[in-house]
């Protein structure tokens, strides 16, 4: 029993990667506005320190000759009114402070610094002066900025995931609806198949190899029952001969000449159904793939002149001769294909006129297809009453007879050719059938499976 929870689901992993997807697109997002933020505030403090550092330097020395060094504190405190993230201390050479105003409390982490000399003035000395950045209130912006982008990816993501969700059921909706029609399918209901009405492109190949495999699976079922049909009718006939036979032969006592007459006519019955039952195994183990064992036959005539002397008392009780045209050697199952032929020939010899001349033909050619090799092929062609087109296709199916009028069938069974096509089927070949003029040629094309070939 297979575990449903390892069994993926489809709707479910393509939201997840979409989720993920997207969490990950917007964090990286995210992330890259944090850090240009970041980097322009830390070079907006550099160039504010380098622009005050500048305008402190020349406020102090612009005016040498016109204001007195008594001034000076008056000019830095109209510096630096109006920016009270800055601070600024002068002191002279000794360690005495000139000039002080602090924005207290200084936290030195968020603090910039930058320490420059300068000659104020009516100062003979240089001095010290020390400029302070306060980046408090720059740090708490980039944190609200932090927060705030933090909270706008997990909200977008979110959105973006249960959006993404909708969208994929939304999506897979034509699966379910696929999946509904598929449940409705039964083997009472061979006409039905799946509507590609609505589908996405992308279904419509699939909906379409499943409708053809739908057609042949039709097909076989229609075949099938026509098979289980045809076997009961062809073995209902001679049962119901021997039941009947044996119900006469003990309704009174028999004398032991009428009893012999009898049992000769069951055994007949009872090789025929032994035939068709033979028959329908050899078919059945063709289609559960047997081979054929393949062996070097140097001449194909040869093996279709045994054939043809193995049917010689009745083609001299048809009144018909056999000819046969041409040669070939090839590696294939002597056995089966005696028997192939043996059906060919029997087949024409039914519905061959008297008086006129079968002919065996045996021919070689190379495939026009690459990698093809060679084919062999053997026909039996007859004079006799015309095919029509329509039945050329079916001559192969088991039981089919495209005239029952004059099938014999009290002989024939109707599984002859279907063994043909399966001896062509074992050898990789095909069977091939054809009606004109008054000439019927049915045969089989088989590869050349020589070494080397």
């Amino acid at each position: 029993m297979t575990d449903t929870a390892a069994v993926p689901h489809l709707g479910r992993q393509l939201s997840l990667w979409l989720a993920l997807q997207t969490m990950l697109g917007l964090g990286l997002v995210c992330l890259a506005v944090y850090l240009v933020i970041s980097l322009t505030l830390a070079q907006r403090q550099r160039e504010t320190l380098d622009h005050k550092q500048q305008a402190a330097m020349h406020l102090m020395t612009e005016g040498r000759s016109t204001h007195a060094p008594a001034n000076l504190p008056h000019m830095l405190d109209d510096f630096l009114a109006g920016h009270d993230e800055l601070s600024l201390r002068v002191t002279d050479a000794q360690g005495s402070v000139i000039y002080e105003r602090l924005r207290l409390p200084l936290d030195p982490e968020r603090t910039l610094q930058r320490h420059f000399e300068v000659t104020p003035a009516g100062v003979a000395q240089s001095v010290r002066a020390d400029l302070l950045l306060d980046r408090s209130s720059d740090d708490t912006l980039l944190s609200r900025i932090a927060w705030t982008l933090a909270l706008a990816a997990v909200g977008g993501a979110l959105l973006v995931s249960l959006a993404s969700a909708w969208l994929v059921r939304l999506s897979l909706a034509p699966l379910r609806l696929l999946a509904e029609q598929t449940s409705q399918l039964s083997a009472q209901d061979l006409q039905r198949r799946l509507d590609d009405t609505g589908q996405p492109q992308e279904l419509r190949p699939l909906i379409a190899q499943f409708n053809a495999l739908l057609e042949r699976l039709a097909v076989a079922y229609r075949q099938m029952e026509a098979f289980n049909a045809d076997v009961a009718h062809e073995l209902n006939t001679p049962l119901t001969t021997l039941i009947s036979s044996c119900e006469l032969a003990l309704r009174k006592p028999r004398s032991e000449a009428e009893l012999r007459e009898v049992l000769s006519s069951n055994l007949e019955d009872l090789r025929r159904v032994a035939g068709i039952v033979a028959d329908m195994l050899f078919l059945s183990h063709a289609d559960r793939g047997q081979g054929a064992r393949l062996a070097m036959v140097p001449s194909l005539a040869e093996l279709a002149s045994e054939v043809v002397d193995f049917h010689e008392a009745a083609l001299q009780e048809a009144g018909v001769q056999v000819a046969v045209e041409g040669d070939a050697p090839a590696a294939v199952d002597a056995r089966l294909l005696r028997r192939a032929l043996s059906n060919l020939l029997g087949n024409a010899t039914r519905y061959a006129h008297a008086g006129s001349a079968i002919q065996v033909q045996i021919s070689a050619r190379r495939c026009p297809a690459p990698g093809h090799g060679t084919q062999v092929m053997l026909a039996v062609v007859n004079q006799g009453p015309a095919i029509e087109e329509q039945h050329l296709p079916r001559l192969f199916d088991r039981f089919y007879r495209a005239d029952a009028a004059r099938s014999q069938a009290d002989r024939n069974h109707g599984l002859g050719l279907a063994i043909v096509a399966a001896i062509a089927r074992m050898h990789g070949g095909h069977c091939f059938a054809e009606s004109r003029g008054g000439h019927t040629r049915i045969g089989l094309e088989l590869p050349d499976n020589r070494p080397g070939d």
